[in-house]
């Protein structure tokens, strides 16, 4: 089942962030939460295009998380775009058709408010992810670029 997150789910969603090499380098999952999460959790929530979800098993436990943004443009006739990002499984709910279910789910999300595509990008150093969105249909059909800011 996949629903939108709260408050109550941060801890889960940060453990998901940081649990791969990557993401260790990135994130902050201790007990006590980072102020800086909690502030742009309260700036997601506020937001009407953001969309930060869960996916939870039979016993309510969270899962797996994934932010998707509404962003509005005017190229392509003013077309709406959804950006999926920060997608993460559970290390043991991998491999059983959670990930496809989750950015299906998304994808539906981004059709019901009006979105003419869904982007995302994953970091070169995850092979196994670009393979599995390839999977669910995305194709690499542009080149990003990233500058970092901090």
């Amino acid at each position: 089942m996949f629903r939108n997150a709260s408050s109550t789910d941060l801890p889960a969603i940060i453990t998901l962030l940081a649990d791969d090499p990557i993401g260790a380098t990135r994130e902050v999952a201790s007990k006590e939460m980072d102020q800086a999460y909690l502030e742009a959790f309260a700036a997601i929530e506020a937001d009407p295009n953001q969309l930060l979800a869960v996916a939870v098993d039979d016993d309510g436990k969270v899962i797996g998380c994934l932010q998707l943004s509404f962003i509005p443009g005017l190229s392509r006739k003013g077309m709406w775009r959804g950006q999926i990002e920060s997608v993460r499984i559970a290390a043991s709910h991998r491999g059983g058709g959670l990930g496809a279910a989750m950015i299906e789910w998304a994808v539906e999300q981004a059709k019901e408010k009006g979105c003419g595509l869904v982007q995302l990008t994953s970091d070169k150093r995850r092979p196994d992810a670009i393979r599995f969105y390839e999977r669910q249909g995305f194709v690499a059909s542009h080149e990003g670029l990233k500058l970092d800011l901090s």
